[in-house]
């Protein structure tokens, strides 16, 4: 089964990161994947997104015309991007920068407080683990959790056992809060 994601929020966000670690994942799990990204000229602030799409089948075109799960981390993204979501979709977004009433009522709408939570843990960097926790505790048809963090664990292995640990943590956070939305 196919599973397209959208990720969005701003440069500096941790956007694209966690397109490449959701993407590598589903790879590392025997699933194809493609990872689209896309991004303005400014390195920080600027709007970035990048869509996942994972599959078991082989993958023709890596962009699809909307996709089924979106995760939103701040308030320009969301008024920019929003047609993008599937009518039946899943939105899991930072409650803490999308201050816009989520008024969709054919979606699933799951708001998490990632950067609150991030700055909780001690780095604010971590709010993007938060989020895709989240949401791969409400859909595991996506990636299994376990080989995220299998993938996550690889690609900061070069790092301290502080900062893998901290990961670790932000991912079962945002899945903590994913899983009251399970399906």
């Amino acid at each position: 089964m196919k599973q397209s994601i959208l990720i969005s929020g701003s440069g500096g966000q941790g956007v694209l990161s966690a397109g490449m670690l959701l993407a590598q994942s589903a790879a590392d799990s025997g699933k194809y994947a493609s990872f689209l990204p896309e991004y303005g000229p400014e390195q920080r602030g600027g709007s970035a997104k990048c869509t996942v799409l994972t599959s078991d089948k082989e993958i023709i075109s890596p962009l699809p015309k909307k996709c089924m799960y979106w995760i939103c981390m701040n308030e320009q993204s969301f008024k920019k991007f929003g047609t993008q979501l599937k009518e039946g979709g899943v939105l899991v977004y930072n409650s803490n920068r999308v201050t816009s009433p989520i008024t969709r009522t054919d979606i699933t709408a799951i708001p998490v407080p990632s950067d609150q939570l991030a700055d909780q843990l001690g780095n604010p960097k971590a709010a993007n683990i938060i989020l895709i926790g989240a949401l791969l505790a409400a859909r595991k048809a996506i990636v299994d959790p376990e080989h995220f963090l299998k993938s996550l664990e690889e690609k900061f292995a070069s790092k301290s056992d502080e900062i893998r640990e901290l990961n670790a943590k932000a991912f079962k956070i945002g899945g903590d809060i994913g899983k009251d939305y399970a399906e």
